[in-house]
């Protein structure tokens, strides 16, 4: 089992759920999350005053899928995630050693 995390941009969740949903994913975690990479931020004016604008607002994504549909996953995130500009995010994928379903007990694959 994969556990796939993306970091994408908050205006691109809607297009990366559908392409989730057509790649077979039945579910996820969002997050709101807020963080920086190459861009570092940028500055904006509020009332004459100039402010460094360092952390920018991301959409985190959390899904666990089986090994199999994890290459078709990450494709649909790059996908739907892509708009060519900086900021666009990041996909990290990790070895998931065990998932436990609270309500029912079960684990591995079946849990997902």
């Amino acid at each position: 089992m994969k556990l796939i995390v993306a970091v994408i941009k908050p205006f691109r969740l809607e297009e990366v759920k559908d392409a989730l949903a057509a790649a077979g994913v039945e579910g996820m975690t969002v997050t709101e999350v807020k963080g920086f990479g190459r861009q570092k931020g940028h500055t904006e004016i509020y009332r004459g005053n100039e402010y460094t604008v360092d952390f920018l607002p991301k959409a985190k994504l959390e899904i666990a899928v089986p090994d199999e549909l994890a290459s078709a996953v990450v494709e649909a995130i790059a996908s739907a995630a892509r708009t060519g500009k900086i900021g666009d995010g990041k996909i990290f994928v990790l070895s998931l050693e065990d998932v436990v379903r609270i309500r029912t007990g079960e684990r591995g694959e079946a849990a997902v």
